[in-house]
């Protein structure tokens, strides 16, 4: 029986991109988003993937997609997302709430419900996408980096708790990623203002180059467990120090 691969916020970005690289991988993937026209979109290109219509910030909905699934091997929790770049003292409460409801509850949420079948499998993988933003913090980003560094605390916990378990807890951290839809979200649909994160940077990280990271951890012998993955451009050498031409 093929292995099964569950994508979170699939309908786009690294998630989308995840899910064509593990299906390609020969995975079943079952790819879940809230966008489900996206979603069906991709499944009518790539036969193996099963479009699910997810919202990770519902119990109800996370459940639902557990109910239906009859294996799971490999779980990548990838969706999230960030809002604003207020400074904490001028921080939309709604904004940091939205952003702890989907990156650290929603994670928390799929791995509950899909944990008891990974274990199953045998030979599981949970992979939690957070970020360079939960490593080292930088202003304006104080409820991103509060999310990520909650999710990196999961991975952490999650490994301490589950070991002598046949599951692998794997985190990918990466750094600039031009990945459709990040930067416009946070600066609230202004696209001019997220293509300047991006200005004079050469080839910062796709999500390809992301999904790549992920496809290689999760296909490693049963016994190597790759804890975590930074991965960055290479003309950006930490938060703060970006190399950027022209101008």
């Amino acid at each position: 029986m093929r292995r099964t691969a569950v994508v979170t916020g699939a309908s786009s970005g690294i998630g989308e991109a995840t899910a064509r690289r593990l299906a390609g991988e020969g995975y079943e993937v079952v790819a879940g988003a809230r966008r489900r026209d996206r979603l069906d979109k991709l499944a009518a290109e790539v036969p193996s993937i099963t479009p699910v219509t997810l919202d990770v910030t519902s119990q109800e909905s996370v459940d639902a997609l557990a109910g239906a699934l009859d294996r799971c091997d490999v779980l990548v929790n990838n969706a999230g997302g960030a809002l604003g770049l207020e400074p904490v003292s001028g921080a939309r409460l709604d904004d940091w709430q939205r952003m702890y409801d989907t990156n650290v509850l929603g994670s928390l949420r799929m791995t509950q419900a899909l944990l008891p079948r990974l274990i199953e499998s045998g030979d599981g993988v949970l992979v939690m996408l957070t970020s360079t933003a939960g490593l080292v913090s930088y202003e304006g980003g104080g409820g991103y980096c509060a999310a990520k560094h909650a999710q990196t605390s999961m991975v952490e916990t999650l490994r301490l708790e589950l070991v002598g378990q046949p599951v692998r807890i794997v985190e990918i951290a990466p750094g600039m990623v031009r990945s459709e839809g990040f930067a416009v979200t946070r600066f609230r649909g202004d696209e001019a203002a997220a293509a300047r994160v991006y200005e004079g940077v050469p080839d910062p990280l796709t999500s390809d180059d992301v999904a790549d990271a992920i496809a290689w951890t999760v296909t490693r012998p049963a016994h190597v467990n790759v804890d975590r993955m930074v991965i960055r451009p290479r003309a950006q050498a930490a938060q703060h120090r970006i190399h950027r031409v022209g101008g």
